[in-house]
């Protein structure tokens, strides 16, 4: 199970909700609900771990902190 920080806020511009995981680089994803933001969030870390282990780079240990919504 993973166990990063999510957070979860609404995007007036791009007019969804936005899943940032802070501790992994570059990993974001939207949806229109954010159960659906929260769903594809947990997608894109799967591929963001995946990628960092094919590429031999660094994976951050996770600290443990869960925050859906801010």
């Amino acid at each position: 199970m993973l166990r990063y920080e999510i957070i979860i806020y609404w995007s007036s511009d791009d007019q969804a909700f936005i899943a940032e995981v802070p501790e992994l680089p570059g990993c974001i994803a939207h949806g229109q609900t954010t159960d659906e933001a929260l769903a594809n969030c947990k997608e894109a870390m799967e591929l963001w771990l995946d990628t960092a282990k094919e590429f031999g780079r660094t994976i951050p240990e996770p600290k443990g902190r869960r925050l859906q919504y801010a």
